[in-house]
């Protein structure tokens, strides 16, 4: 009989704690009992679950009393804050925040490529970034065949990786711009309706975004090689759920888009679409509430030797946050 576990969903309210709950259910998630927990302004607010109606608890420090797995997605703060009060109580912990990424003595996960690092955890394993997520996802197949040396990737982030709020703003400005109004901007810096922001986060001194480099640094401890060399632009586009990414690799041994697809055909998590002699390529609206990474436009770079171009998309709040947690939830219990 399967073991179950008493479960804790921290940041329960929000865009990725919905989702938590929603993969839960559709994944039939062995659960004996769950904790909803939030900030003080959802205080009152009751949740949905498996046909049950659950009270949002305040999150405090005692909040961990007998729970065997915390799913995390409140904040770099409150992750920091919180998480070791989680771990003094016994839990392990799967924080999707950018608290603990870096940290030497934390995984940076992904099942499909690094399942094995789970076990390492002394309490806390770290859920990568979501554009890291979805890259990492197609090109560890082709890493383990060629070993990449190089990649130069451009993301398309959608507005909802900034949070449910920058949802709501593209709606409005939509809506505003079509009848003939200016825009209202509150939430991004600049008009995000029929625009492209190439900044998400802020600038660090070498003049990349925090973004950019988590793709950076992120990619070298998820893959296990410190010598592959990123550059990372990331853009925010207006489109409501999942990322885009047009990535380019450069790797020692030549291989070819065919071998590509081959090794990408079996992977896990892996859908290829394509063929673009029929108009059939990964788009946003394919992606959004799949959770699959969607992989096509494999081509070879003809302006080197051992280079390969490919367009990824992946449904950010799912594969490249909530979904992820939770497959490593579920290595966790195996």
């Amino acid at each position: 009989m399967e073991k179950k576990v008493n479960v804790a969903v921290m940041g329960a309210t929000g865009a990725v704690g919905t989702c938590f709950l929603k993969i839960l259910e559709e994944r039939k998630f062995p659960i004996n009992s769950i904790r909803m927990l939030a900030s003080d302004r959802s205080k009152g607010k009751e949740l949905e679950f498996c046909g049950k109606r659950y009270p949002v608890e305040v999150l405090t420090h005692d909040s961990f009393e007998g729970t065997d797995i915390v799913l995390a997605s409140a904040g770099a703060s409150r992750s920091l804050e919180f998480l070791p009060s989680a771990v003094k109580a016994g839990a392990v912990c799967v924080d999707n925040s950018s608290a603990f990424r870096m940290d030497k003595d934390v995984p940076l996960v992904v099942p499909e490529v690094n399942a094995e690092k789970i076990r390492e955890n002394k309490g806390i394993i770290a859920n990568p970034n979501c554009s890291t997520i979805q890259m990492v996802v197609a090109l560890w197949p082709i890493h383990k065949a060629a070993k990449i040396k190089r990649i130069v990737v451009t993301t398309f982030q959608s507005v909802s990786g900034a949070g449910q709020s920058k949802v709501l703003e593209l709606e409005s400005q939509v809506k505003e711009f079509v009848a003939g109004r200016k825009p209202t901007v509150k939430e991004f810096p600049y008009q995000i309706a029929f625009n492209l922001i190439p900044q998400i986060d802020v600038f660090g001194d070498n003049k990349y975004t925090k973004e950019e480099m988590k793709m950076v640094n992120e990619t070298r401890k998820i893959m296990g090689d410190q010598s592959i060399m990123v550059n990372a632009t990331c853009v925010r586009v207006p489109v409501f759920y999942a990322h885009s990414e047009s990535v380019n690799i450069e790797t020692e041994r030549h291989i070819t888009p065919d071998e590509v697809r081959s090794l990408l055909a079996k992977a896990p998590g892996v859908k290829v679409v394509d063929d673009p002699a029929n108009k059939v390529y990964p788009m946003p609206i394919d992606g959004e509430g799949k959770d699959d990474t969607l992989v096509g436009r494999i081509r070879q770079d003809e302006s080197i030797k051992n280079g390969i171009s490919m367009w990824i998309v992946a449904d950010n709040i799912r594969k490249g946050a909530a979904l992820n947690a939770i497959q490593i939830a579920e290595e966790l219990i195996k």
